[in-house]
């Protein structure tokens, strides 16, 4: 059995650079990606608050 794909969209969090960014694949996938993104595009702090944070906002991908 296949891990359930999860997926997260900047596009649901509007921000001052509107970002278009999406991301799917397994949660951990996700999760690496999307703080690193959330860093390196955002300019967050990496922290393992920010990483819950993202992990909170993930939504099941359609199979």
């Amino acid at each position: 059995m296949t891990a359930k794909r999860k997926s997260i969209d900047c596009r649901d969090y509007p921000s001052e650079k509107n970002c278009s960014l999406k991301i799917s694949g397994t949660e951990e996938e996700v999760v690496d990606a999307a703080v690193q993104h959330a860093v390196s595009a955002h300019g967050h702090q990496e922290t393992p608050e920010l990483r819950e944070r993202i992990k909170s906002m993930l939504k099941d991908e359609p199979n």
